[in-house]
């Protein structure tokens, strides 16, 4: 058992036996692991469980995993918890419609135990680490320019913007390092994820954006590295 007792995972899923496995897979790694059979259920476990992970099920009789999803998306405290859909192969033609209600990535089921933990585990990554306060650092700041991953708030000089989460996230990511050098390929990783497959303009698609609502200069543009903020 490795040291992740303290990070919380959700399975939501509406086949016992796949809650079974994957909790087993997971609690024998030291995780601490709810479940929930439907996706009701798994809404109200995520407010009280607080998870830093939900494992979703996309498919699920009544309210399937996008619902869940969006919901999660709007529900105060858990904007920036990380959402990963367990979808079966045939279930592909449905992942661009999780990614739209705010999922973060994806498994494919059946999944082997060595390649669960190892994606559970990137995925947690994602978390912000700890400050030498032992804080989270949720939120970021530049200038007059705000992001407060908690309450998924930005605001320049005062004034709230609203941006999209990926943008979001592609904003926060260059601002937890000013000045540092993001190539594609971190950028796709943090914010995207591995397995996603996108077209080869999608940041700069995404970083044009950026750039019209928090001002053209802040984002530096490294020609064939990547980008860079700059305050």
């Amino acid at each position: 058992m490795t040291g992740n007792h303290n990070q919380r995972i959700l399975l939501v899923d509406d086949e016992p036996d796949i809650l079974e496995f994957i909790s087993y897979t997971l609690l024998k790694e030291g995780f601490l692991v709810e479940t929930a059979l439907n996706g009701k259920e798994g809404l109200l476990k995520a407010k009280t469980f607080n998870p830093q992970l939900i494992l979703l099920d996309l498919m699920m009789p009544g309210m399937d995993g996008i619902e869940v999803c969006e919901r999660i998306r709007n529900s105060q405290g858990l904007e920036s918890v990380i959402v990963c859909f367990l979808t079966a192969r045939s279930e592909d033609y449905s992942q661009v419609a999780g990614f739209d209600a705010g999922g973060d990535d994806y498994i494919i089921k059946p999944v082997k135990p060595r390649v669960l933990i190892s994606r559970v585990r990137a995925l947690l990554r994602r978390i912000p680490a700890k400050n030498e306060a032992g804080r989270f650092d949720n939120k970021v700041e530049a200038g007059g320019l705000v992001l407060d991953r908690e309450r998924y708030l930005v605001s320049i000089d005062n004034r709230e913007v609203f941006l999209p989460r990926k943008e979001f996230e592609l904003l926060f990511l260059l601002m937890t390092k000013p000045g540092k050098v993001f190539s594609r390929t971190e950028i796709f990783q943090a914010v995207w994820g591995n397995d996603i497959i996108v077209g080869d303009r999608t940041i700069d698609v995404h970083i044009r954006k950026l750039r019209e609502k928090v001002g053209s200069e802040i984002i530096q543009t490294i020609k064939g590295v990547g980008y860079k903020f700059t305050d």
